[in-house]
């Protein structure tokens, strides 16, 4: 499969736009996972440790193989802390401390693996050479990897991480939009797994939220949108998480989520909906992407986003009884 052009092919330096991707699944241990993206993307394999590993100087940079949980790694401030004191005795406690933890975390990947699903994070790649990254979908198939489909244990995704065109406000504001009016779409073309239906990975948007965004008078500025957003969206777990990019552009904003580890600011989109179908022949990135690709070209289309827009906001916000009688105006065959 082909990936699509978008609308604006280049970031804002005017290079080609990349793509990170995520992706979840079973039945491959992160050491044979890594194995496997050696062999298909060269690079040098570096154990970071027994349940994390990096390929590292691919063609595209680095790919981070791990168990996705974070108590199977070692925990980066026990890892750096120093000894209290300069002490022979301190040193050893220390010492002592640092083993235990790294000894307990291992155990504890050994214990889950099988349990938790191993991704795999590539480094950003090309929109245009997605199709390439895709033969490693085809690989993990073949070696025995198991998507969302496989069990109804498994509440795996797939995650885009597409470079944003622009950092303005405005482009901003017009992609979210645009998003809200497509996301029942892009859920109806992925036929979302009911795992991931019921688990809170990925939720959709609140209603009030869309309503306020939709809304024609709606017009802020970047602390104003990441506020409402915040306000209305208190947590990572959407369709369409913004806290990477808002994060990326207010590194110092005071929330308590833009302190979260987990949250890695960054110029992008981070969508989260889909799942990881690793069963079906041909699935991988691409398809997902061109998926992606209905939210920019709205989002492009300044006279359909309004458009839409103002029907959202007109159909969401009619009382009851218009409703019912638009209803009863549709049985009855009238316009």
């Amino acid at each position: 499969m082909t990936p699509l052009p978008p609308p604006e092919p280049r970031n804002p330096d005017g290079e080609t736009r990349r793509v990170g991707v995520e992706i979840e699944f079973a039945g491959l241990p992160p050491r044979d996972t890594a194995e496997l993206v050696r062999e298909l993307f060269g690079g040098e394999l570096t154990v970071i440790s027994p349940h994390r590993l990096k390929v590292q100087e691919t063609r595209w940079g680095d790919f981070v193989i791990e168990l996705d949980t974070q108590y199977a790694h070692p925990d980066r401030e026990v890892l750096d802390a120093r000894p209290k004191d300069d002490t022979e005795w301190e040193r050893q406690r220390h010492q002592m401390r640092v083993d235990f933890h790294t000894r307990t975390r291992e155990l504890i990947g050994d214990v889950v693996t099988g349990l938790v699903p191993t991704e795999i994070v590539c480094p950003p790649v090309p929109w245009d050479e997605l199709d390439e990254l895709d033969a490693l979908f085809d690989a993990l198939r073949q070696h025995g990897a198991k998507g969302t489909d496989a069990s109804l244990l498994y509440g795996f995704g797939l995650h885009l991480n597409p470079e944003v065109a622009s950092l303005s406000v405005e482009s901003l504001l017009d992609h979210l939009r645009a998003y809200l009016l497509t996301a029942e779409w892009l859920r109806e073309q992925i036929d979302v797994d009911i795992t991931r239906e019921v688990l809170p990975h990925a939720n959709p948007f609140p209603k009030p939220y869309a309503l306020k965004v939709l809304d024609p008078r709606y017009a802020p500025d970047l602390d104003t949108l990441i506020g409402d957003y915040l306000e209305d969206n208190p947590t990572r777990n959407r369709e369409l998480d913004m806290t990477p990019l808002f994060a990326h552009l207010r590194p110092g904003y005071p929330h308590p989520l833009f302190r979260n580890k987990l949250v890695k600011a960054r110029p992008t989109f981070h969508y989260r909906l889909p799942d990881a179908r690793l069963s079906e022949p041909g699935w991988g990135s691409v398809t997902e992407w061109n998926r992606w690709l209905e939210v920019e070209r709205l989002a492009a289309d300044k006279e359909l986003l309004a458009k839409r827009s103002a029907g959202y906001v007109a159909k969401h916000t009619r009382s009851p009884l218009a409703r019912l009688w638009l209803r009863m105006r549709g049985w009855a065959g009238t316009s």
